[in-house]
């Protein structure tokens, strides 16, 4: 398959993922680095692609915003931004290799993440019997810790914050999905101005082009997809990606 193909299509499917329930870094990482990226280029360039996806999806969802527990939706985003801009920055300060090392433990992560954090969210919630109605200084503060997550590394972290709010505040996962796709698009974009500044994302432009043109569509196409696709299948197409790209990244380590 063409690289340009091949990135394309990962766009597409790393934007709608996205929109959907999360998992498109799955996705567009390994595209980019078989396109001949490093790991810390391609972790660049994949944030950077998936911010037009993410901002396509908020803006399908705009009407259905809610605010997140007791803090605001304007004091949740200023954090998410200044989150994501401390997670790049430290991408871009540590030693590449230490990110190389880091990138299968990081997919291992968030893989079991994501097939065993609904469960465990549910268990807490059903222990507890109730949500435990942190105050929102300390849902600003749990929100910020997640947002370095997503800058540095961004995959799986639309599922943490999901998984937070639904122990946390009793917040039901479709309710919260507009508000995840938000936040994720302002963990994005403050990490994208740093990546588009310092790192070597833009030294491949047509590759950073495609995956950005794939991204949006299938940001946009993902949001009403959501809508109307069941959600087992769609979990279980972005399981089957997260555990397949794992396995692959262990072994080619």
């Amino acid at each position: 398959m063409p690289e340009t193909l091949l990135v394309l299509l990962a766009g597409l499917a790393a934007g709608a993922l996205n929109a959907v329930g999360g998992g498109g870094t799955f996705v567009a990482l390994p595209a980019l680095v078989a396109a001949g990226q490093s790991p810390v280029t391609a972790n660049a360039s994949s944030t950077i692609a998936l911010v037009p996806g993410a901002v396509a999806g908020a803006w399908v969802y705009r009407r259905e915003l809610a605010p997140v527990g007791p803090a605001s939706t304007r004091s949740l985003t200023v954090v998410s931004v200044l989150g994501g801009g401390l997670g790049a920055a430290l991408v871009l300060a540590l030693p590449s290799e230490s990110f190389d090392a880091a990138v299968p433990w990081l997919l291992a992560f968030a893989t079991v993440l994501f097939a065993f954090g609904g469960r465990l969210s549910g268990a807490l919630r059903g222990t507890l019997n109730r949500p435990l109605a942190p105050d929102s200084r300390t849902v600003l503060v749990i929100q910020f810790v997640l947002a370095v997550y997503g800058g540095y590394f961004g995959g799986g972290v639309g599922i943490m914050m999901l998984a937070v709010w639904s122990v946390g505040l009793g917040i039901d996962s479709a309710a919260g999905n507009p508000m995840r796709i938000a936040q994720l698009a302002a963990i994005y974009v403050s990490a994208t101005a740093l990546f588009l500044a310092v790192s070597d994302a833009r030294s491949s432009p047509l590759v950073l082009a495609t995956m950005v043109a794939g991204a949006v569509a299938g940001g946009f196409g993902g949001a009403h997809l959501a809508r109307r696709l069941p959600a087992r299948l769609l979990r279980a197409v972005v399981l089957s990606t997260a555990v397949t790209m794992t396995v692959l990244y262990f072994l080619r380590g």
